[in-house]
């Protein structure tokens, strides 16, 4: 399967990850959680889903089949 992966990071410290195993934002500092909050209700959920699809799964197909062509 493809995981997709997002983090925000802010003085050399993650605050926020978006995981795509995980479905939503996950905050790891007080600021992150507030935010994974209010991110995973609106439309900045929806995008980062859209992400997902637009690119991971897109370019994950291109690179398999290279994958498959040399084998």
């Amino acid at each position: 399967g493809i995981e997709y992966i997002d983090s925000y990071v802010f003085n050399k410290a993650e605050y926020i990850r978006f995981n795509s195993t995980v479905g939503k934002f996950v905050g790891y500092t007080e600021y992150g959680v507030k935010n994974a909050e209010t991110w995973n209700k609106g439309s900045v959920l929806a995008r980062e889903l859209g992400e997902l699809e637009r690119f991971c799964k897109h370019n994950a197909d291109i690179h398999y089949s290279a994958v498959l062509d040399k084998t």
